[in-house]
């Protein structure tokens, strides 16, 4: 996979990925990669400056929780009511966007 087509697609696999519900870095990696069959593998440095940016943007909120399980409290993410506005956008636009491609490549 090119980095740019992750770079220019990771905020709306981000804000999809947490829609449902609160989700926590490690829960968004596994779910990303297992949705992806592998193809996306999230590493720290990639994860959470996009998390950090999507907070700042004010399309997510972060909360520390403890796990079920103990130990240190845990950053959990969720959409904002601008982040589910945001999400519906970027949605639409990558629909038009497949489409475009779409025609372009299936054209002989």
């Amino acid at each position: 996979m090119q980095a740019n087509l992750l770079k220019g697609n990771l905020e709306i696999i981000l804000l999809s990925v947490i829609a449902p519900q609160a989700i926590y870095g490690g829960e968004i990696t596994r779910e990303v990669n297992t949705r992806t069959g592998g193809y996306f593998d999230f590493k720290e440095g990639t994860l959470y400056p996009a998390l950090h940016r999507l907070e700042k943007a004010g399309f997510v909120k972060g909360d520390f929780q403890y796990l079920p399980r103990g130990g240190s409290p845990v950053k959990f993410y969720e959409l904002t009511p601008s982040g589910k506005r945001e999400l519906s956008t970027r949605r639409t636009e990558y629909q038009r966007f497949d489409n475009a491609m779409r025609a372009i490549l299936e054209t002989p």
